[in-house]
């Protein structure tokens, strides 16, 4: 990842106070720097004083809309003829409603709003919707998750959640799993950052995995994934192989070897 940053540079010559951590701008280039110069609708939540909206709409180009929200009326003074400031609670379904209804669809949400377990998720579930494809919804601040000032640690954490997603997007795969509140037909990748989380969007990429086989040459090459010496002895004994249940047992078998050589693994997650 490139640390050299375009919008580290526009922070520091802004006139309007804006407050980041360091380390966020080379991780907003990663992300951001293919949307720069198109007519893109960019919404940040959480503008305190103002700053970075400017930044934003000089770094992604005058096709861009630039959207801020914040709870605090006193930030709808900064609205002006380069961005617009709604006011409400990011928090609120309702306030998200009445959001997209106006605004309509997006390209990227960056959330760097009350950083709170019910404001990161609620922002992210009552938006996806409304994300067009090859979005991106960015949360920031989800150190928090680990905070006791914001409840935390707790199994509901925002982290928590990010984490369960991986498992949501998995579960496209055929016959693995899937949740009752699942958002894999929205999220098709999720990446982690130190303290920022970035879920990519794209329906298109979000169906069912279809496993599929080109014309080429077959070499007739054995996968000898769970071979050994006990397993692999139909060439040996291939009179034997030849009976079904046999060959149960030496799935049943290979089974039970893979999962105690995983048990082995277990000095990696401590």
């Amino acid at each position: 990842m490139n640390t050299k940053s375009e919008l580290l540079e526009l922070f520091y010559k802004s006139k309007k106070k804006s407050l980041k951590w360091q380390k966020y701008f080379p991780v907003y280039e990663c992300l951001l720097s293919k949307y720069k110069n198109k007519k893109i609708t960019f919404v940040e939540v959480g503008i305190l004083n103002g700053g970075s909206l400017e930044i934003w709409k000089e770094y992604f180009g005058k096709d861009s809309r630039i959207i801020g929200i914040d709870k605090n009326p006193d930030c709808k003074k900064f609205e002006n003829e380069n961005y617009e400031v709604f006011i409400g609670s990011q928090s609120d379904p309702i306030f998200w409603k009445n959001f997209y209804n106006k605004v309509g669809k997006v390209d990227i949400i960056l959330d760097d709003g009350g950083h709170t377990n019910d404001q990161q998720l609620i922002t992210l579930l009552e938006s996806l919707d409304f994300i067009k494809n090859g979005g991106i919804h960015i949360v920031e601040d989800v150190h928090t998750s680990y905070l006791k000032r914001y409840g935390n640690p707790s199994k509901y954490s925002f982290i928590n959640f990010s984490k369960k997603t991986i498992d949501d997007i998995n579960f496209t795969f055929p016959k693995i799993g899937s949740f009752k509140n699942s958002i894999n037909k929205f999220v098709y990748s999720i990446e982690f950052f130190e303290s920022i989380v970035a879920f990519k969007i794209d329906r298109n990429l979000c169906g069912d995995n279809k496993f599929i086989v080109n014309s080429g040459i077959d070499k007739s090459i054995q996968d000898v994934t769970f071979s050994s010496d006990f397993l692999n002895f139909e060439k040996k004994y291939p009179f034997l192989y030849k009976f079904k249940f046999i060959r149960k047992i030496l799935r049943v078998y290979s089974r039970i070897l893979t999962k105690r050589k995983s048990k082995l693994l277990k000095k990696y997650f401590s």
